[in-house]
Parts: structure tokens; C-alpha cells; sequence
């Protein structure tokens, strides 16, 4: 088992995803995704380990999680521990999330909206990692 989040956890993410090509953004994707290259900042707050930063990289058909934050995030997320959780677990829907006040955003919203498109969309390719993780 791998704690969530974790240096190790991301990097089984990420080799999970690493033969994984997805599709580009359609015409109705906003314009700060259109070209397909995106990063999306998360702060998770209050875990066993203390606050965690990743951010979600997309670029060139690839997905890939790193460690810490970025400066090109676009979008950041925060939100706690307990909701990261219950989002990754599928027991919180992230827009339920967002409008309960439970997850604050600053920045562009539509990488957001885009960001979730794309972890919908590897998620099969995730389910050995999930079933795996510890939370």
C-alpha cells in the first residue's frame, strides 16, 4: 500500500500513465487549454504527513503528476486532506466540492474544468493505483 499523495504514490501515477496518450482539448475547451499544454496546482491540507503540493502537468498528450508546486499553474486548488480523499475515492463529486465552499480555486477556471476531463478520462488506467492506495 502507498499513502496518497506520497513521493511514491505520484511517481506510480505517473507510470501509470506513461504509455498513456490522450486525446487534445475539443474546440469548446477554453482558451487557456485549447493548445493542450496545462498545469493545475492542488494543496491538500491537514494530512497524516502534514500539507501536500502537487501539481497536474499536461503537455503533448501526456499526463504526469509532480511533486510540489509550479509556477505555470494556471489554476490552483486547496482543499483538505478529508476531501481530497473523498474526491479520489469517487465519494465527493468535485463540483459538489467547490460549490459547498470545500475547495477553493484561484486562477483559470476552464483548466480546471479541463483537468478534470482529463483524470476522467486515464482513470481506468488508475484503478490498480487506487485500489492500492492508502488514504
Amino acid at each position: 500500500m502507498t499513502r496518497f499523495l506520497s513521493p511514491p504514490w505520484i511517481a506510480a501515477f505517473n507510470e501509470a500513465l506513461v504509455d498513456v496518450v490522450i486525446a487534445p482539448p475539443g474546440t469548446e475547451a477554453g482558451l487557456a487549454v485549447r493548445d493542450g499544454r496545462f498545469s493545475m496546482g492542488q494543496i491538500v491540507t491537514g494530512g497524516p504527513d502534514g500539507d501536500i503540493e502537487a501539481t497536474l502537468r499536461v503537455l503533448e498528450g501526456r499526463v504526469t503528476l509532480i511533486d510540489g508546486g509550479a509556477s505555470d499553474a494556471a489554476v490552483t486548488i486547496r482543499l483538505t486532506w478529508t476531501d481530497a480523499v473523498a474526491m479520489a475515492a469517487g465519494e465527493l463529486a468535485p463540483a459538489d466540492a467547490i460549490a459547498a465552499g470545500r475547495v477553493r480555486v484561484r486562477g483559470d477556471l476552464s483548466v480546471l474544468a479541463e483537468a478534470q476531463t482529463v483524470l476522467a478520462a486515464v482513470q481506468p488506467q488508475l484503478q490498480e493505483l487506487q485500489a492500492g492506495t492508502e488514504y
